[in-house]
């Protein structure tokens, strides 16, 4: 497989520099898989410097009205239909317990079945260091995660479309502080679970030979998953994973779902050690049994807090991670002035 990129470089007089002459470099790659194109500049600053922010600070500013801390969670947090409990969970309360994870449903339609999991109703700070330690932490979450949607599949079969994805901190998109996943099951694909459903299976096997051959970008094997540094980002330190054997999360075994957190444990340390406290991750399954295609999952940084009361980002995992828009509608509807004014 090849590679596609291409260099343009543009011309300027430079301020910095007496205005003399500058050719500012361009880089624009090509994915190989769905052909998205992502656009490397060269810039004299950090775009993204590591975090200074107080994230102690504003824990303990928003743990009072948390509803996923354990003050709150019971009243705050709906509960599970009967049909969406694992077997072991059906005399419980309503919700899916895996360590100290916690799963209950999303009050937020994002798919047809959408859930929320805490990694620990008492965990309402997690900085990435602490995540990326914690390969138990992340395992118990996704177990719960892939716990939830094998209830789903088994109740309806037609939500096939699956996935795990995370907002970690406000400008990844979380409207609440507290660390969490979550999942999603539907009858129809995010536009890019269909695009990467799409990707002959000779292809997925192509990239990793590619990438394993070139060396740089190629991260290693955990035994049965593949990591790798993306080649044509959709955001900055963006790391790709695939599990050749499993289609959908559902599949994972518990050996399978254990090496999976440990290399998100990982890839969250190198995280930490360049200073990024906020990301985004998705997941992404196709139909269980859907021959050739391996589960993957892609993970980018986002830029850290810097404001005195950091601003929420209207870009999600949905956005950045599924190029799909989630737009927030009123309950009542709209009503404009007489002669159509607004």
């Amino acid at each position: 497989m090849e590679l596609r990129s291409e260099v343009f470089k543009g011309e300027l007089l430079h301020p910095g520099e007496g205005f003399a002459p500058a050719s500012p470099r361009l880089e624009v790659r090509w994915d190989p898989l769905t052909g998205q194109t992502a656009r490397l500049i060269e810039s004299p600053d950090p775009l993204f410097p590591p975090n200074t922010y107080d994230l102690a600070a504003l824990a303990e500013r928003t743990r009072a009205d948390c509803p996923f801390c354990p003050h709150a969670v019971e009243a705050a947090t709906p509960k599970l239909a009967e049909a969406a409990r694992p077997d072991d969970q059906r005399d419980g309360d309503g919700r899916i317990h895996r360590g100290q994870a916690l799963l209950f449903p999303n009050l937020r339609a994002y798919a047809k079945h959408s859930s929320v999991a805490v990694y620990g109703t008492d965990l309402h700070f997690l900085t990435v260091a602490r995540l990326g330690g914690d390969a138990g932490l992340i395992g118990d979450n996704l177990a719960a995660q892939r716990d939830w949607l094998r209830a789903v599949l088994a109740a309806d079969p037609a939500s096939a479309w699956a996935s795990v994805n995370a907002n970690h901190l406000f400008p990844s998109g979380s409207s609440v502080f507290h660390p969490h996943t979550q999942g999603a099951a539907s009858p129809v694909p995010t536009s890019m679970q269909a695009a990467l459903a799409q990707v002959p299976a000779d292809r997925y096997a192509d990239y990793l030979a590619t990438e394993r051959r070139l060396g740089p970008r190629h991260l290693g094997s955990t035994g049965g998953i593949e990591w790798l540094a993306s080649f044509a980002p959709l955001g900055p330190a963006e790391l790709r994973a695939f599990l050749p054997g499993a289609a959908c999360p559902a599949e994972l075994g518990d050996d399978r779902l254990a090496e999976l957190a440990a290399g998100i444990a990982t890839a969250l340390g190198l995280y930490a050690e360049l200073g990024v406290e906020s990301f985004n991750l998705a997941v992404y399954g196709a139909p269980p049994g859907t021959e050739g295609y391996p589960l993957n999952l892609r993970l980018l940084a986002r830029s850290n807090p810097t404001q005195a009361e950091p601003y929420r980002s209207d870009a999600t995992y949905l956005e950045r991670l599924h190029w799909e828009a989630a737009i927030d509608l009123p309950l009542a509807p709209v009503e404009f002035p007489p002669g159509g004014g607004h």
